[in-house]
């Protein structure tokens, strides 16, 4: 019962003053018939755009950009349902409440205490997710004149939100928890975290950043940018991210290739020899030798919509330990997915335009990094197009991995075993490519092709090639 009265009142670990903080939005924003209303302050842009000879344009790209300011400037409260008598699946972990491990604590109290009891540490869970969103009026953006990534930059924020929770498992754990008693040293990598995903080209995982990488795949800022070009332009800024912080050599991105992850290229990848600094320390299970690491899997599940045969291996993803979430959503519309409730996906929403945050001072706001309101999408809506994310922090981490992948979400009767999302392969991708060409194996993966701005076929084998399995 004390249990169930702390998470009530907010204290001992429960959200504090969850009606007050219900709204996602930053406290002082007016409230008019249900709709929060974003002012938008000053000029975001500068104001001698007349002298130069593409003018025009840079007053098109202003104009786009301050009606994206406004179009996601303000918001409709909407209160998601969730069900207590079904269970709720995050990253893992499943909230009900016959789920003794998290009801223990609560005997002899009624079945509707416990219902109550683990509907709260479901919101606690959700709440603490890293929620990066559109931000405007943040520095220019190098060879162009964005100061907003509102309208175009929601796949970055996605991939974003995904990389920051594989840090968030590595440094904090899967149990960490904003709200409630946190030591000095959560509370420090807590906001650590947060600051490597700030606006500003000082940030190792900044928008900043991205799009600068996203220039090596023929990307640009304004761009639409799909969940496997993301998945690449992840890897290339983890890739650096030591030369910005030596914590960052602990953790890496793999990507896989073809659908296919590769055991000989991830342990090649995690054993190399990284940049350690005096003050770096070990983590339980580490070893000198081996780079905890997050796996980027891009696949396409189905033509123009999703194919239903995916749909319940899509489910069994987030009640693995290792899964970090999906990255994707619907058509021109990044979501990044992080559990489901029956046939419905929960999620983060990055089309919410927030001032810029200035992380110069040590305590700088956190409320706008993290949401407190679940949504949810019926799996159905779901684009076919995404990528995958999974967390291994040692070595035997990786092979539970790989063992319960095979076994458990590759391994079932019916047509989705004939047609896997993805599959784990022994060997390196350069072997595999060698004996299919001297063995002439036939190939079982469609390569889609898509258009270029100028309605042109794009050549295959690019970074932002997608694929289906037939």
């Amino acid at each position: 019962m004390d249990k169930l009265r702390e998470l009530r009142a907010g204290g001992g670990g429960g959200v504090p003053d969850a009606r007050r903080r219900q709204t996602s939005q930053p406290l002082g924003s007016p409230v008019r018939n249900g709709l929060v209303m974003r002012p938008i302050e000053g000029d975001a842009f500068p104001p001698d755009m007349s002298d130069s000879a593409d003018s025009g344009e840079k007053v098109k790209t202003k104009l786009m950009s301050m009606w994206n300011n406004v179009r996601y400037g303000w918001t409709i409260k909407v209160k998601t349902n969730f069900s207590y008598e079904v269970p709720i699946w995050l990253q893992g972990v499943c909230y009900h409440r016959r789920n003794e491990e998290l009801t223990k604590e609560l005997e002899p109290l009624t079945d509707s205490d416990r219902r109550l009891y683990t509907m709260e540490l479901f919101k606690r869970d959700f709440a603490s997710k890293i929620w990066l969103t559109y931000r405007r009026e943040f520095p220019q953006l190098a060879g162009s004149m964005f100061t907003t990534d509102c309208g175009w930059g929601c796949m970055l924020r996605s991939g974003q939100m995904l990389l920051a929770g594989g840090l968030v498992m590595h440094f904090l754990g899967r149990d960490w928890r904003w709200f409630g008693n946190q030591t000095r040293e959560q509370e420090a990598f807590h906001r650590e975290i947060i600051g490597w995903f700030g606006d500003s080209e000082s940030s190792p995982f900044s928008l900043h950043r991205l799009v600068q990488i996203g220039q090596n795949l023929g990307k640009r800022a304004g761009d639409w940018y799909g969940p496997s070009s993301v998945a690449h332009i992840m890897k290339d800024g983890m890739d650096g991210a030591p030369e910005f912080h030596p914590l960052l050599s602990q953790v890496c991105v793999y990507v896989a290739q073809d659908c296919t992850v590769y055991k000989q290229d991830v342990v090649n990848l995690c054993t190399k020899r990284r940049r350690l600094s005096s003050t770096t320390s070990d983590r339980e299970g580490s070893t000198e030798n081996w780079c905890s690491v997050i796996i980027l899997i891009p696949v396409r599940l189905g033509g123009e919509s999703l194919n239903p045969i995916y749909e319940p291996c899509i489910k069994g993803l987030f009640t693995m330990d290792h899964c970090l979430g999906v990255i994707g959503g619907r058509p021109k519309h990044s979501l990044y997915f992080v559990g489901f409730q029956e046939d419905k996906l929960i999620h983060l929403d990055p089309h919410f335009c927030q001032e810029v945050v200035d992380m110069t001072p040590r305590d700088f706001p956190l409320e706008s990094f993290h949401c407190m309101n679940p949504r949810k999408m019926s799996i159905a809506r779901m684009d076919p197009s995404c990528t995958i994310g999974f967390y291994c922090r040692t070595r035997d981490d990786f092979n539970n991995f790989c063992t319960t992948v095979t076994e458990e979400m590759l391994r079932q009767p019916g047509p989705k075993a004939d047609y896997p999302m993805f599959i784990v392969s022994d060997g390196s991708a350069e072997d595999c490519k060698v004996e299919g060409t001297t063995q002439n194996q036939p190939e079982r993966i469609l390569r889609v092709q898509h258009l270029d701005r100028e309605g042109q076929l794009r050549p295959l084998g690019g970074p932002q090639e997608d694929f289906v399995f037939l």
